[in-house]
């Protein structure tokens, strides 16, 4: 009996005399949440070998050494850290801005990456809640850096188009691969997905859209009347745009309510499957509390100083490369800021888990919509800046077919490549409309009425 019971140990708790299965969520780290983000980041991470730091006599170079080597080297896309000097270097060297603008980007490609990871990292220590909140506001601070950066320079234009080119970015690009490439590695199966976080999560954006249609046909109402009234109108539109902010804001942390408190088996469901497939390979922390926090506050002020050389060199990148400014901050600015999120989502559509790669494209999506645009207009506007979530006829355009494409596309619980395709060519045809459209940047919102030839002209 003593034998056949040892194998169970592991997984059966001795309570009060009596024993009882042990949850998962008592197997690892004690209630610790794991998102469609942590699970999708843990398939770029691979696992230090820490045989020679070991052998350091000293204690203090090898607590160093380790952390050097679990945070550098943990990820598959360490080569990449070597951009991150260059770029400093050529900012201090004037090699030229385009090389600036270019190592830059490259740089934080695995920053964004390794602050997922050390997010996690501290939830070990926090618990779920804490770890979920982190995830929540961290999941997408390159994006929200650049958007604050870039407001304190008055650059407003590169705001609302980087935030719009990333959720462009997520809902077609990433979720169009992830079904394309899990569709045609598994054609003999059917593949399926809950529709339940789906549905949450394009609920979310569809109000978002809203809050963006409302503010820009606030503008077109005003067509034609006096140079007075326009400015009323304007003022209006910022007003109700602020207004909008608030709300969104309060509709995220009733969705951080429902992720995190009261319908969260809905969002770790995925993850708890994978424990037994193996794909979840991050079980124990392996950095200390105070060594992750350290490093998530150097990583972030890193990520702070390349978003300040992008924001400052981008229009010298448009003017050296003959690419748009539009072009450069809806397409480059989100594939190459969050590629290794991407990457992980596409890597888990493979391996036919929609769920993790639904998880990941709908939930940033949803983060940069309802967090990290309404957020941008709240700083604005205590800082002075006049943003609004006016963002024109052809921007809101773009999102709202994007959002009503993609709630088509996840309406049936089910997946093929076709699916993934049509939303691959959506994207396609945006990218190409902003690389022909070069709009005059930070220029006052309004409308005016120009020749017959010229339509509606925004100004």
């Amino acid at each position: 009996m003593a034998s056949s019971a040892a194998p169970a140990a592991e997984t059966w708790l001795l309570e009060n005399g009596n024993i009882k299965p042990l949850s998962k969520e008592m197997r690892h780290g004690h209630g610790r949440s794991r998102t469609a983000h942590n699970v999708s980041s843990s398939s770029l991470r691979k696992k230090s070998d820490l045989t020679l730091v070991r052998k350091v006599p000293c204690s203090i170079v090898r607590d160093v050494l380790a952390n050097l080597q679990e945070v550098i080297l943990g990820t598959k896309l360490f080569v990449l850290f070597i951009a991150i000097p260059f770029a400093i270097l050529a900012h201090y060297q004037n090699f030229g801005r385009s090389w600036v603008f270019g190592l830059s980007l490259v740089g934080l490609t695995p920053l964004a990456e390794r602050i997922s990871f050390l997010t996690e990292q501290i939830a070990f220590f926090t618990g779920p809640t804490v770890g979920g909140l982190l995830n929540a506001t961290c999941g997408n601070a390159t994006e929200l850096i650049i958007a604050i950066l870039a407001l304190t320079q008055h650059k407003v234009d590169v705001v609302k188009y980087s935030l719009l080119g990333s959720i462009l970015s997520n809902l077609l690009l990433v979720l169009g691969t992830s079904l394309f490439c899990g569709g045609i590695a598994n054609l003999s199966k059917e593949q399926k997905y809950d529709r339940k976080q789906a549905d949450v999560n394009s609920l979310l954006l569809l109000l978002g859209l809203l809050c963006h249609m409302l503010p820009l046909m606030f503008c077109y109402a005003g067509v034609g009347e006096s140079a007075a009234a326009a400015a009323v109108t304007a003022k209006a539109t910022l007003l109700l745009s602020r207004v909008s902010c608030i709300v969104m804001l309060i509709a995220y942390l009733g969705y951080l309510i429902f992720q995190l408190w009261t319908h969260r088996q809905l969002f770790d469901a995925q993850a708890e499957e994978n424990e037994e497939d193996d794909t979840v390979e991050e079980e124990e922390a392996v950095l200390g509390f105070w060594s992750a926090f350290a490093w998530l506050v150097g990583m972030t002020a890193v990520v702070a100083l390349l978003s300040e050389y992008v924001v400052g060199t981008i229009e010298a990148a448009s003017d050296s490369w003959g690419i748009s400014v539009s072009f450069i901050s809806v397409i480059l600015l989100p594939i190459v800021g969050n590629a290794a999120e991407h990457a992980g989502a596409v890597i888990f559509a493979f391996k036919n888990k929609l769920d993790i790669s639904l998880g990941v494209a709908l939930g940033s999506a949803t983060q940069i919509a309802m967090f990290v645009v309404p957020l941008s207009v709240i700083v604005a506007w205590i800082i002075g800046e006049r943003m609004d979530l006016d963002f024109s006829l052809l921007e809101t355009g773009s999102l709202a077919l994007a959002i009503i494409v993609t709630a088509f596309t996840l309406q049936d619980g089910t997946s093929h490549y076709i699916k993934g395709l049509v939303l691959l060519l959506c994207y396609i045809v945006i990218g190409a409309c902003f690389f022909f459209y070069n709009r005059p940047q930070n220029q006052p919102n309004g409308v005016n009425l120009g020749s017959s030839t010229d339509g509606i002209m925004r100004v």
